[in-house]
């Protein structure tokens, strides 16, 4: 009799550590980024995979090459191939509803990551960052940095705007955001924008393309007379680092330097931002903490291998046209010269040698 309690005890034990471990490394989840042509989407990969087989899972995870058909092609992959969840960086975000129907019919959850998916009912969750703020924070910093608050019309401020993929529901907020800051500011005239290219469509950039920014940039410049001895630029918005790295490119081929460069904001705190940070070419970059995003989805899939449920803080704001996706919202920060060391070398995000 206790040897049969000792064998049922042993076998209850390792029972309750396989479920604490949700279904362990037979259970696969698939995680599919849009691009490795992006630094920060191969950090977001790479913490996501490693994390998840921490936790016990295999990860089968797929760069799409910015390309929809390649991202459909692999999550079909992924479903026909076993996967439990699936956990999704779009493309676009209004293009994946048929696989993801399919996805459903075979049990299978999903996980919009960072970009919310679009019509359909088949996404579970949603993780990301306050995106809202995100933009926010851009267009305080401007605020900030260009004394709006203490100037008028009779003394403005030059501005350009630039911002994501229109395929990209965050632009909405990013873009959203910031001109929520800076709009009162527009209609005074404290901000003039010499293009009129204010609104959302007029600033966007396809695929959050860097060449792409370079260029619309290069063609402001041609078509204003920008430079440091020609049109007054005071500022550049860009609603991240890929956008805001081209612009800088197309000012320092203008002329610019360090003495005398726009205020450019970023997001994503790339290695490239960074270092231009640090030369003086692009002003701040807002820091989401991709370890965090990670850490967060990890416990969202143990919540739904086990049949509990997922963290959330937010079931009000990301409708995606047929339900309100609820989500988790991880806080953004941001970054300059001032705090870069504070917030990414001191907390392991870079190695200080990486900076330079």
């Amino acid at each position: 009799m206790k040897k049969i309690l000792v064998v049922l005890l042993a076998a209850a034990a390792l029972f309750a550590t396989a479920c604490s471990k949700g279904a362990g490394s037979s259970t696969k989840v698939g995680v599919s980024m849009p691009t490795k042509d992006l630094q920060r989407w191969n950090q977001d990969g790479a913490n996501m995979k490693s994390m998840l087989e921490k936790a016990g899972y295999t990860v089968d995870l797929q760069f799409a090459a910015n390309d929809i058909n390649t991202q459909i092609s692999q999550l079909e992959n992924m479903i026909t191939g076993g996967c439990k969840v699936l956990v999704i960086a779009s493309i676009d975000g209004s293009s994946l509803s048929n696989v993801l129907a399919t996805a459903k019919k075979k049990n299978i959850q999903t996980i919009a990551y960072d970009r919310l998916i679009m019509d359909t009912d088949a996404v579970s969750y949603y993780a990301t960052f306050d995106n809202y703020k995100v933009g926010t924070l851009q267009g305080d910093y401007l605020v900030d940095k260009l004394g709006l608050k203490s100037r008028s019309a009779s003394d403005p401020v030059y501005m350009e705007f630039f911002t994501g993929d229109p395929g990209d529901n965050n632009i909405n907020f990013f873009f959203g955001g910031a001109m929520d800051v800076l709009k009162p500011y527009l209609d005074k005239g404290v901000i003039v924008c010499p293009s009129g290219q204010t609104a959302k469509a007029q600033a966007a950039t396809l695929e959050w393309s860097t060449e792409r920014a370079q260029s619309r940039m290069e063609n402001l410049i041609t078509s204003n007379g920008y430079s440091p001895k020609g049109t007054k630029l005071d500022a550049v918005y860009c609603s991240n680092d890929s956008t805001a790295q081209g612009v800088t490119q197309a000012l320092l081929s203008a002329g610019y330097d360090a003495s005398n460069f726009p205020v450019i904001t970023g997001q994503d705190c790339d290695i490239t931002s960074v270092k231009n940070m640090i030369k003086g070419t692009q002003s701040m970059s807002v820091f989401k903490d991709t370890r965090t995003l990670a850490s967060k989805v990890v416990e969202m899939v143990d919540a739904i291998m086990k049949g509990s449920n997922p963290p959330i803080n937010d079931t009000k704001t990301y409708d995606n046209n047929v339900k309100v996706v609820p989500s988790f919202l991880c806080e953004p920060v941001f970054g300059d010269v001032n705090n870069y060391k504070a917030l990414l070398v001191d907390t392991g995000y870079y190695k200080e040698s990486e900076l330079k």
